[in-house]
């Protein structure tokens, strides 16, 4: 648990639970638009889009913040918007992010609300998290005369597949004003409703995609020794693969290989030629990630050829690690003890090996990524993420949009840019 009393927010020298009036005022305002922002949440919920594919969900956006009064950019990064909002002088700017992107599951819960699209369903929470985003610039919008400077909020596509970060940055988010410091959150069903997970230095792991081609020769089955068992030199590969995070990687260290597709073969008696092996490399460490993928080829390349096979090994690099620049991290911290209380923020002990394209952001800028409590134990809220039964207490809307906004706000009004901080690997 986090004493937050010894951290004094940017503009505010109590920190104390409670403290701080623009805390409480936007904590206010955003519980006052709770029944907009449930309306939100729930039309995006209903209308799942996967990556790429969010033309009905950019266009609601599009839509409010031109109800709103806020100046945006549709179609860039192509399915994504930028909204701008401007304060009443020129000063320095902040970005704002959520992700537009839904899952491709099944939406198997019973409410109102549930996923009328077959197959698509937002499992991760980006509804929510595009309608706090929405909720923080109404509340930016309606603060106008109390801030100078530019807010930008990026509502991104494609979190969940390609990436889309890197296209927003590429098509100029973050550019013209420059971004001097980015915020953004997730859902989390580990913590209550009402609570803030914070992460100093490394949240999240890198991400490699490994598609493995075993090449054999085939046969009858019931004459194996004529031809070479691509399916045999398969299951070794994916028993040996594993030793290279047992044996390669020291124990204090942190590495996952998981394969989590397997297809060849075409008759039950027949020899297989070809099995191709599908799956994902997470590390923490750049040194260990190296190690990981080398010794991964090497090995899969010494089985296959053990047993008189090929193997094709293609490695694609995937999502960067996401290091949090911990002045940032201080920044949510400080107007999260203020406006929810000391005992309501909690400091997340040990990296994620889950991956999130916000990384591709802080490479940019500094900034920070953290957890928004969405769990309800009480009310069966307790799901976990990219499950079919997934779904939050939706007082987490309003806690999400006061938050968002007032990190906005305590890098407008500080009188000084932020400083780049050297990125930190995870010790």
């Amino acid at each position: 648990m986090l004493l937050c009393r010894a951290v004094a927010g940017p503009d505010d020298s109590s920190a104390s639970a409670g403290g701080g009036p623009e805390a409480r005022d936007l904590l206010l305002a955003a519980r006052k638009i709770l029944p907009w922002l449930v309306d939100v949440r729930r039309d995006l919920h209903r209308h799942p889009e996967l990556g790429f594919e969010e033309r009905r969900t950019a266009a609601r956006v599009s839509a409010l913040l031109g109800e709103i009064g806020i100046e945006h950019v549709a179609d860039i990064a192509r399915t994504g918007v930028l909204g701008i909002v401007h304060g009443s002088a020129p000063g320095r700017t902040v970005a704002l992010r959520a992700d537009l992107d839904a899952l491709p599951l099944d939406d198997a819960k019973q409410a109102s609300y549930r996923s009328c699209v077959p197959g698509k369903m937002h499992a991760c929470g980006h509804d929510v998290h595009t309608a706090v985003l929405l909720g923080a610039a109404r509340l930016l919008a309606a603060r106008r005369a109390e801030f100078h400077g530019v807010v930008k909020l990026l509502f991104q596509p494609a979190e969940e597949t390609v990436g889309g970060a890197k296209l927003m940055i590429e098509e100029g988010a973050l550019a013209s004003p420059d971004v001097e410091a980015i915020f953004g959150l997730h859902v989390d069903p580990t913590l209550d409703v009402g609570r803030v997970g914070l992460r100093y230095g490394q949240r999240n792991a890198s991400s490699d995609d490994v598609r493995i081609a075993v090449h054999g020769r085939s046969a009858h089955g019931a004459y194996p020794a004529t031809g070479v068992d691509a399916v045999l030199v398969a299951a070794h590969v994916v028993t040996a693969v594993q030793s290279v995070v047992s044996r390669n990687v020291d124990a204090r260290h942190s590495a996952v290989v998981t394969f989590g597709t397997v297809a060849g073969g075409t008759q039950g008696n027949i020899v297989a030629s070809r099995v191709e092996l599908v799956g994902t490399v997470r590390t923490l460490e750049p040194a260990i990630r190296d190690l990981v993928l080398r010794r991964l080829s090497e090995t899969v390349t010494g089985i296959a050829s053990s047993f008189g096979a090929r193997a094709e090994v293609e490695i694609r690099s995937s999502y960067d690690s996401l290091v949090n620049h911990d002045a940032m991290v201080d920044v949510v911290r400080a107007g999260a003890c203020r406006m929810l209380g000391d005992e309501s923020v909690v400091i997340v002990s040990r990296p994620s090996l889950g991956v999130e394209d916000f990384a591709f952001y802080l490479r940019q800028v500094p900034g920070a990524f953290y957890s928004l409590g969405v769990r309800n134990e009480a009310r069966g809220i307790v799901h976990p993420v990219h499950n079919e039964l997934f779904d939050v207490d939706e007082e987490c809307l309003a806690y999400g949009a006061a938050l968002q906004a007032l990190n906005a706000l305590a890098i407008l009004n500080r009188p000084a840019p932020p400083v780049a901080e050297p990125r930190k690997a995870f010790p």
